[in-house]
């Protein structure tokens, strides 16, 4: 009943009677989103479910219950689901249907396949699984600002960073499923201990990293941050960092002017190693940093291969925090051929 994942890009399938739903969930390391998807996109209201520190199998029941709640509301508009999408926060073994989730306690290696199928199959649902960073790009290649392309690459900036890359139509894997990982891209040097566990550009360009670069100068300057005072420097969070910049604080300046050194490096590296159409920039931190797409691509201009940065656009993601959950719902909806 469940395929191993598929690698091409997926196509939109429908039934005689153009009635085909498929509900789509994605998860993250705090919450569960959920919706119904039909071959024109979302139709459904958008329910979402926060983990509330639940771990191992109690995060698998919510995951659930969230089916749950969208079989029943389908049933009542006599509507049958054929298949579920789900985008999770890490790595998808497509060979186990096992999952490795770092922000998930007791996801290191979880049988999510095996544990929603036990309980799905009596229902006849088709279950696809998929990281997150392939979700990304298969949504927005559905229906988000890669439409129309075959070799496109969504870095998600958040918490951490990640890429979705399509190359001929194709999400990239790679041996292990890992594909993609790009906060371990080495940008800078010398080495420092703390890119063992972030990675290098991670450690300096995602949300974590910025909130960490901007705390260390801090304390090295025995300083704070403009108009935000009395905030202990422990609790900074990238949204202040940002406060901060529009307020004219010379650190969080100077962070994100280093930050976005990072984008642009990263970015060229990508586009030399893959000549795509376009990069698309989503996750948390894009969001309030999509006002620097014109000054990553300017930095990405000096290190890229010339003639694949001269056809090639930065742009902003359409779906904002709904970019996983557009990816698993197009895995919900979509037939393969």
């Amino acid at each position: 009943m469940n395929k191993e994942n598929e690698t091409t890009i997926l196509k939109p399938g429908k039934d005689s009677n153009n009635q085909t739903i498929g509900l789509g969930i994605d998860l993250g390391g705090t919450k569960i989103a959920g919706a119904l998807f039909n071959k024109d996109g979302m139709f459904s209201d958008k329910k979402i479910m926060y983990l509330e520190n639940r771990t191992s199998d109690q995060v698998g029941e919510l995951i659930l219950d969230m089916v749950q709640y969208y079989v029943d509301w389908a049933e009542q508009k006599n509507l049958t689901i054929k298949r579920i999408g789900v985008s999770v926060p890490g790595i998808y073994h497509s060979k186990t249907g096992k999952v490795w989730a770092p922000n998930i306690p007791g996801w290191d290696d979880y049988p999510l396949l095996k544990k929603l199928d036990q309980k799905l199959f009596h229902k006849k649902i088709e279950i696809r699984i998929d990281s997150d960073r392939a979700c990304y790009i298969l949504g927005g290649s559905w229906k988000g600002a890669a439409k129309g392309s075959k070799n496109s690459i969504f870095i998600a900036v958040g918490t951490g960073i990640g890429a979705g890359i399509m190359i001929d139509g194709k999400v990239l894997r790679g041996a292990g499923d890992t594909a993609g990982a790009i906060g371990w891209v080495a940008v800078s040097v010398p080495y420092q201990d703390e890119y063992r566990i972030y990675g290098c550009f991670e450690s300096h360009a995602s949300g974590t990293g910025i909130a960490l670069q901007v705390r260390k100068k801090l304390k090295k300057n025995n300083s704070v941050l403009k108009g935000l005072e009395e905030l202990p420097i422990e609790r900074i969070s990238t949204v202040d960092v940002f406060k901060a910049y529009d307020a004219g604080d010379e650190t969080a300046k100077e962070v994100i002017d280093e930050a976005i050194k990072f984008w642009g490096r990263a970015s060229a590296n990508l586009v030399s190693l893959f000549n795509p159409e376009k990069i698309i920039f989503g996750g948390g931190v894009f969001g309030p940093a999509t006002q620097f797409l014109p000054e990553i691509y300017d930095e990405a201009k000096k290190w890229g291969q010339p003639i694949s940065m001269q056809s090639v656009e930065f742009v902003p993601s359409k779906f904002g925090h709904e970019a996983g959950l557009y990816g698993a719902g197009f895995l919900s909806i979509s037939e393969n051929e």
